[in-house]
């Protein structure tokens, strides 16, 4: 709008001026051309003749008033801290969106995230038109075991702009983005690299400590470079495959060896807290710029380090075959042993069961003796109660006859009545309600069979006696 401006202001001072130092004519005029002819003159174009000096007037004032107002106001995009440096020598940061005084003022606007992109080109490819990313070429760095490649990073840095005064004086040092981009963040940034890589060995980094160098290369952007010492370690050539001691065998640096051959190696240096020794006077953080990301986005190795990758690649597949092929066979170890203990558990579950039922037959044997044994004893002490009921009412009648022959009764009735008592003794004792002889009776002559029992004998002995149910005068 400034440049608008200042056009109009100078088509109206060149229309004010020009028509001072022209004849303008209104119309076709005609003139005499020195020879006794005269020639015609078109009339003047019709824009000179109608113009006026109040028509410059108007345009110059339109042209003052679009300088003065692009002068006055600017617009603040989202994202963007601006730093205004003003005609009498103050500042200002403005960090919201929209429209804002600068007062003819100087602006510098400074993005809030910086974002930073590597990029390896190959053949004819060239950087992406990406708004808002600086695009540059990959980096070729050594590493400490000498190999080389380009390396491509991607960053972020952040503005830290609610420090007013640390974000304005950055911008009075800086005066742009493209500056504090190329000439603070950028030559950090390479420094960091090239003392990271002196770091680490290649080998190291594709083995798995690509993360440490992410850390490396971000915390010295930010907070100072490591100060290095040189440390010479000492290394031993193994064979590159297992087992191979020809020597042609090609071999990799590694362990300890002879003292005529040793490998130069840097590491930090560390004070006594074991903190690492800085030099902070190449750091982001002094002009208030924090590193938010850092991260290797690719790498391209040289073809040496291309073709002992390979190597080690066709190493491991083959390794990772056997180690398959050992697995196979180991779990069919495993599955044979399963099988074996999975018929032991199968024949050793089938002799328990037979086990279990012999034991639990011979417990319900022996329960069902025990058993058996207190039947008998019952039984007999039955056949007691029963025997002794008997005499007890035998008793009765004998005495009963007893008192009638006192009383003098015949000795033939009494011998009669004596008879009448044993023969009824008898069919008590053989009849359906009587006496009931047990059929098994524990003796001790040691389970032999064959006679009477003990008891029994007994009682058929007093009975044929006369001694049971009968009592003599």
């Amino acid at each position: 709008m400034t440049i608008l401006g200042i056009l109009l202001i100078l088509v109206a001072i060149g229309m004010y001026i020009v028509p001072k130092f022209m004849t303008l004519r209104t119309e076709t005029t005609q003139v005499d051309n020195g020879y006794g002819g005269t020639n015609s003159l078109p009339p003047s174009p019709k824009i000179l003749t109608s113009w006026t000096g109040k028509k410059s007037l108007i345009i110059g004032f339109v042209g003052l008033a679009f300088t003065m107002v692009s002068g006055m106001f600017f617009y603040n995009p989202a994202g963007t801290a601006t730093s205004v440096q003003y005609l009498w020598g103050g500042d200002a940061a403005v960090t919201s969106q929209g429209l804002k005084m600068k007062l003819w003022g100087k602006t510098i606007p400074i993005s809030f995230e910086i974002a930073m992109q590597d990029v390896i080109l190959l053949g004819e490819d060239g950087f992406p038109s990406e708004p808002g990313i600086y695009y540059r070429d990959g980096q070729r760095r050594e590493f400490a075991d000498a190999i080389k490649a380009d390396i491509a990073a991607s960053l972020i840095v952040s503005v830290n702009y609610s420090d007013e005064e640390l974000f304005l004086d950055m911008a009075d040092k800086n005066r742009s983005e493209q500056k504090l981009v190329y000439a603070r963040i950028y030559p950090v940034y390479d420094q960091a690299l090239k003392n990271t890589c002196k770091l680490m060995d290649a080998q190291d980094y594709i083995s798995g400590a690509s993360s440490q160098f992410d850390y490396y290369l971000k915390d010295q952007m930010e907070n100072g470079m490591y100060l290095t010492e040189e440390v010479y370690a000492d290394v031993i050539e193994i064979a590159i495959t297992d087992g191979d001691t020809s020597s042609t065998a090609r071999t990799v640096a590694k362990g300890k060896i002879d003292d005529e051959k040793k490998e130069k190696k840097y590491r930090i240096r560390r004070d006594s807290n074991g903190d690492p020794i800085r030099d902070a006077s190449n750091s982001l953080k002094r002009y208030g710029l924090t590193v938010q990301q850092a991260a290797v986005t690719n790498i391209d190795w040289e073809e040496s380090f291309d073709a002992r990758l390979q190597l080690q690649k066709e190493q491991v597949a083959q390794t990772q075959i056997e180690k398959q092929e050992a697995e196979k066979e180991y779990y069919a170890t495993q599955k044979t042993i399963a099988k074996g203990e999975r018929e032991k558990a199968e024949v050793r579950v089938t002799l328990e069961k037979k086990q279990l039922e012999q034991t639990i037959a011979a417990e319900t044997k022996a329960k069902s003796a025990k058993y058996k044994e207190q039947e008998e004893i019952n039984l007999l002490a039955a056949a007691k109660k029963q025997a002794e009921r008997i005499k007890v009412s035998a008793d009765a009648d004998a005495y009963e006859i007893k008192k009638k022959v006192n009383a003098g009764i015949t000795p033939e009735t009494r011998l009669k009545m004596e008879l009448d008592a044993k023969v009824a003794i008898m069919k008590a004792l053989a009849g359906p309600e009587g006496m009931n002889m047990p059929t098994t009776v524990m003796t001790g002559d040691g389970g032999k069979s064959g006679g009477n029992g003990m008891l029994e004998s007994i009682l058929g002995a007093k009975i044929l006696s006369g001694e049971l149910g009968t009592s003599k005068k």
